[in-house]
């Protein structure tokens, strides 16, 4: 039996690189912020990553909770995670998930002290801005990840500089055109992001957007082929730096841990789509809040019909009628409310589903294209598996999206870009059926376009890819705050020992000294 080289250990465990990851408990923030640990932590064997979930009765949902419980029983290596699972406050708004991480500094500040552990960063979701003052009472610096596009980063920042030095109001600019460092084009006001249109989420935006200016740099969902013009856009300003670390996706066919179907509905799925011939189905999914109102689910239906495609259809009923942060459930029997006898007589040629299991059904040769609400992740899914898209977007940034999409990629047909939820329009069986008709039909120009972003977007994580070059580009600024600070090192044992409190560990991070445990 060897010897422990106890010299070399001590080598190993300086080396650590650790950081404190704050995702949003939605899913598609958090499914992205968690699937960026685990793409760190195995390529880079010198990290470890705390990941702290925050949530409360009213905003944990149940993707979240699932998700969050699964990565628990799988015990990813060097990714911890600490869950702080509090009471609502009776004072904060009931399910306002950005009020509630505000509302928890103090113990997120607690719970990393305990853990005696050193931290290089800490990494945030746009959304978790608050927990810049965590970062900075602890004498840590902060990065952000933006798990949407530069584009819509470099429009974020131009926004909120017209607003601050202008006192632009995005709802009076609706009709107008407007023209933005990142894109090409000018930007129809009739797409603005459906927050900036009301005046207290325009106020968070630009309140986040100078939140995003303190961090020392930006991780951005993107692809640096894909979103060139934005992200040299974005070079050329004195903001944060930005590192281009995308496609961060899930797209494992056997995590099952954010999905509402059991196994057998998912096969069910898969094998109606094997009996389809190749690139024959039309796949339409609007993401975890994309439902719609009874009379706008037989227009969509009347158009699948008179189209003539085969179709793969995921409906979600909306819920508590139109709003800006919708949210959606399945229907008990879908017949209750489509149309009389669709069913039966498109049953040769279409499914209508529930919860989709969305990566593996983009994956399937059969599909060839996809109607999507135009959320980024889905959108990085879609670009991944070559699949083209019809954007039909709902809420938050999607109109934005697909405008990207139709006009400066020319990846996308159009249903309707300036879509949105909360205004209850019912969009005509007409429109739809001529979005899938340009969407499926064989000469398709966006089909060959996609084909060469999805080769692009796929090499961006190989070796030497430009992905993977700017994720160790980051790692080393993360190397540079490491050993920017003192050596001296103080063990778990000491503090075990009562020899150290919580408060002389603050003292000693304020003072940049290193904390090393040996339960990482």
């Amino acid at each position: 039996m060897g010897s422990i080289d106890h010299q070399s250990m001590a080598v190993q465990e300086e080396e650590l690189q650790h950081l404190v990851f704050i995702p949003f408990p939605s899913a598609g923030h958090f499914v992205s912020m968690v699937e960026l640990a685990k793409l760190l932590v195995h390529r880079h064997s010198t990290l470890v990553i705390s990941l702290v979930i925050i949530t409360s009765p009213s905003t944990a949902t149940a993707a979240v909770t699932r998700y969050a419980d699964s990565l628990a029983a799988a015990a990813t290596p060097r990714v911890n995670l600490l869950r702080l699972t509090g009471e609502d406050d009776p004072s904060l708004p009931a399910g306002n998930a950005l009020s509630v991480i505000a509302s928890q500094k103090t113990r997120v500040r607690d719970a990393l002290l305990s853990t005696a552990a050193r931290f290089s960063g800490f990494v945030l979701d746009m959304f978790c801005t608050s927990m810049l003052d965590v970062a900075e009472e602890l004498g840590v610096p902060s990065y952000l990840f933006f798990p949407s596009g530069a584009a819509f980063l470099g429009f974020m920042f131009h926004i909120q500089e017209l607003h601050d030095e202008e006192g632009f109001v995005a709802a009076e600019s609706t009709g107008v055109e407007l023209v933005f460092p990142g894109l090409v084009r000018p930007l129809p006001g009739k797409v603005l992001p459906s927050g900036l249109l009301h005046e207290e989420w325009a106020a968070k935006s630009y309140r986040m957007a100078r939140d995003f200016r303190k961090t020392k740099g930006i991780l951005v969902n993107t692809v640096t082929e894909l979103e060139t013009y934005a992200l040299e856009s974005l070079s050329r300003t004195d903001n944060p730096k930005v590192y281009p670390v995308g496609p961060v996706l899930n797209l494992r066919p056997d995590d099952t841990s954010s999905s509402e179907l059991s196994g057998e509905e998912d096969d069910d799925v898969i094998q109606w789509l094997d009996q389809q011939p190749e690139s024959s189905v039309a796949f339409l999914c609007f993401g975890s809040m994309g439902g719609f109102c009874a009379e706008q689910v037989k227009e969509i239906a009347c158009a699948l019909e008179g189209s003539g495609h085969r179709f793969l259809w995921s409906l979600r009923r909306l819920e508590g009628g139109p709003t800006l942060t919708p949210t959606t459930t399945d229907y008990g029997d879908v017949r209750e409310v489509l149309p009389e006898g669709f069913v039966d007589r498109t049953t040769e040629v279409g499914r209508v589903i529930g919860w989709a299991p969305q990566a593996a059904v983009l994956a399937h040769r059969s599909v060839g294209g996809f109607v999507s609400h135009c959320g980024w992740n889905s959108t990085l899914e879609s670009m991944w598996f070559g699949v083209p898209m019809a954007t039909w977007p709902l809420y938050a940034e999607q109109q934005f999206n697909s405008f990207l999409l139709v006009k400066e990629l020319k990846t996308a047909a159009e249903i309707k870009m300036d879509y949105r939820t909360e205004s209850g329009e019912i969009v005509s069986a007409e429109e739809i059926e001529r979005g899938i008709r340009s969407l499926m039909e064989q000469n398709n120009p966006r089909k060959e376009k996609m084909k060469e972003f999805c080769d692009k977007v796929r090499g961006a994580l190989m070796d030497g890819g430009s992905s993977s070059s700017s994720i160790a580009e980051f790692i080393e600024d993360i190397k540079i705050n490491y050993r920017s600070e003192s050596g001296k090192i103080v063990t778990t044992e000491e503090v075990k020992r009562g020899t150290k409190s919580l408060m002389e560990l603050a003292k000693q991070l304020d003072k940049g000294d290193r904390i090393c445990t040996n339960e990482w």
